[in-house]
């Protein structure tokens, strides 16, 4: 029993000491103008492209659901190694987040070679750009080193998928360390970008013997759903806007539509109904302010999430290749 406390003390212990390096102040002296540059390099991004911002904040997502906040959803794979991004799942991430990360990186190599971490990268970039579409301004604690490992089959068993039952969804989040309400909170992400038809393909068509549809999508929104989706499996490019209303701007708006049957994904939808998470999603629906608060608690406490520090991890040279080869 003694050498059990003791293991589960070295567990807490290496979280904590792991995370107590981080520090927001992180690279003032050795790259003071950090801030700066991943703003300006954003920014020029989003007005370009304006699903950056949505595509950042689910790559940070997908990064950081697999073995910690490390960057290995950037790994590109090589002929030894399938890398996390080419994993099934990950086939569907929009090319401007990994963008916008490379264009960063290139710009702080110039700037201060060596020292600034693609992990911390990513980490800046999506909380520039949820604040620059409309939402809220968070801390992010800096000093995460870039992991070692990136596999395409740890992806595919870590992350959830919209078709998921809501209690399976709910462990996941769970074995993360993230409670139901912090699960609720940070679905809110779904406010802005877009979600290609075939994840939700099968709430449109063929749904039931009695249904073609899903009857908890409100009747005229599943119609335009399925006009939009027809030729889903000729085109596998085709997708829908996750928040029909304000897609582009990051609000409460997402949660106001579940209320009213115009969730995309079941999953989320399911949020809506379901006693566990019902009462999050009316509070949100009814108080922005109370929704960015707590999705600005939770994702400060997804960015800390086994991050890598000192001699786990190393700062790379290129965003998508580790330093040395990995076989």
């Amino acid at each position: 029993m003694t050498s059990f406390y003791l293991l589960l003390f070295l567990v807490f212990f290496n979280i904590a000491s792991s995370e107590s390096k981080l520090t927001v102040d992180y690279y003032k002296k050795t790259c003071p103008r950090l801030q700066d540059i991943i703003r300006q390099v954003v920014t020029d991004k989003q007005i370009v492209s304006s699903t950056t911002a949505s595509a950042t904040l689910r790559l940070f997502f997908h990064d950081c659901a697999v073995n910690g906040c490390d960057a290995s959803i950037l790994i590109s794979s090589n002929s030894f190694n399938t890398a996390e991004r080419d994993a099934e799942i990950n086939l569907s991430l929009p090319g401007d987040g990994f963008e916008v990360v490379t264009r960063a990186k290139t710009a702080l190599e110039l700037e201060c070679p060596g020292i600034v971490s693609c992990a911390d990268i990513l980490a800046l970039a999506a909380r520039d750009l949820v604040t620059m579409v409309g939402g809220p301004y968070y801390n992010v604690r800096l000093g995460r080193k870039d992991g070692f490992v990136s596999k395409a089959s740890e992806a595919e068993a870590a992350l959830a998928r919209p078709t998921m039952p809501l209690n399976q969804i709910i462990k996941i989040f769970q074995s993360r360390g993230l409670n139901t309400q912090e699960m609720v909170a940070l679905s809110g992400a779904h406010t802005i970008g877009f979600t290609h038809c075939k994840e939700f393909s099968q709430r449109l068509f063929n749904f039931s013997k009695k249904s073609d549809s899903d009857p908890t999508l409100y009747p005229k929104y599943a119609e335009g759903l399925r006009k939009l989706c027809e030729n889903y499996t000729k085109d596998p490019t085709m997708s829908a806007f996750n928040d029909v209303m304000t897609p582009n701007k990051f609000d409460n708006m997402y949660y106001q539509n579940l209320q009213k049957g115009l969730g995309l994904l079941a999953s989320d939808q399911a949020m809506a109904v379901d006693k566990r998470t019902k009462p999050y999603v009316d509070l949100y629906a009814a108080n922005q302010t109370a929704f960015f608060q707590a999705f600005a608690r939770a994702i400060e406490k997804v960015s800390v999430y086994q991050v890598k520090t000192g001699r786990k991890g190393e700062v790379r040279h290129r965003c998508d290749a580790f330093n040395s080869l990995k076989t």
